[in-house]
């Protein structure tokens, strides 16, 4: 099974916690996540709230040769992919990914604690409350 990682990249440190322990239980070859795009991948060793602050601020983000790589990639490869794991807390552009998931028929996981109720949530097929759950799992 191949995996997309739907993840904050301000939750850096627990996106590659489970973006490391997936690639070891899964291979490397069937896990991508925004950390494997050529146009952000150097982002990744930077301060996340920095490199955020930098991404939000991009003017012209519309026309943006950079803004339009990253989306291109990132959407290339969830249409390859069986499964797209959303992982907590997740910002507006992982729960937008994790959208078209269900859209196309993908199989949904949820990896965090939900705080509250989230009737929509209801497109996942798993639930895991931390990342070693969801590992364990497989």
């Amino acid at each position: 099974m191949k995996y997309f990682i739907a993840l904050r990249w301000r939750n850096k440190d627990k996106a590659l916690e489970l973006y490391d322990k997936l690639k070891q239980k899964a291979g490397k070859d069937n896990v991508y996540c925004c950390f494997d795009n050529k146009y952000s991948s150097h982002l990744v060793e930077q301060d996340p709230e920095e490199t955020m602050k930098d991404f939000e601020n991009i003017k012209d983000w519309r026309n943006d040769e950079f803004v339009k790589n990253i989306f291109k990639t990132d959407l290339d490869e969830l249409k390859k992919t069986d499964a797209v794991i959303l992982l907590l807390p997740a910002g507006r552009s992982a729960h937008m990914e994790i959208g078209i998931a269900y859209g196309l028929g993908k199989k949904c996981i949820l990896v965090g604690k939900t705080e509250e109720t989230e009737s929509l949530y209801l497109i996942f097929d798993e639930f895991y409350d931390t990342i070693d759950d969801f590992i364990n799992s497989l």
